[in-house]
């Protein structure tokens, strides 16, 4: 849970430079992503198989097609999930 804590302090930065101020949708994370990023966290730890992780992968990249660019947060949790299961096949393999 660390590394969503640190995402969202490094996302929170944001609101600090005036020009991104408005962008209150882009600091917002929503029901979805971070329902992914459960899911995915207890895949993990479980060590569900590389088919459920691969069928995590594509639902993933479903929901940043889903997402605009300016969702800010829910874009880095997005890429922040795919980091953390990419860091996990190199460690099975």
């Amino acid at each position: 849970m660390d590394d969503i804590v640190s995402l969202t302090q490094t996302a929170l930065t944001l609101i600090v430079n005036p020009g991104c101020r408005d962008l209150v949708e882009g600091v917002c994370i929503t029901q979805l992503t971070l329902s992914l990023y459960l899911m995915t966290q207890c895949q993990l730890k479980i060590r569900h198989s590389v088919t459920s992780l691969a069928k995590t992968i594509n639902n993933i990249h479903i929901v940043q097609r889903r997402h605009p660019t300016d969702r800010t947060l829910d874009q880095l949790t997005l890429k922040l999930i795919l980091s953390n299961v990419r860091r996990h096949f190199r460690c099975v393999v």
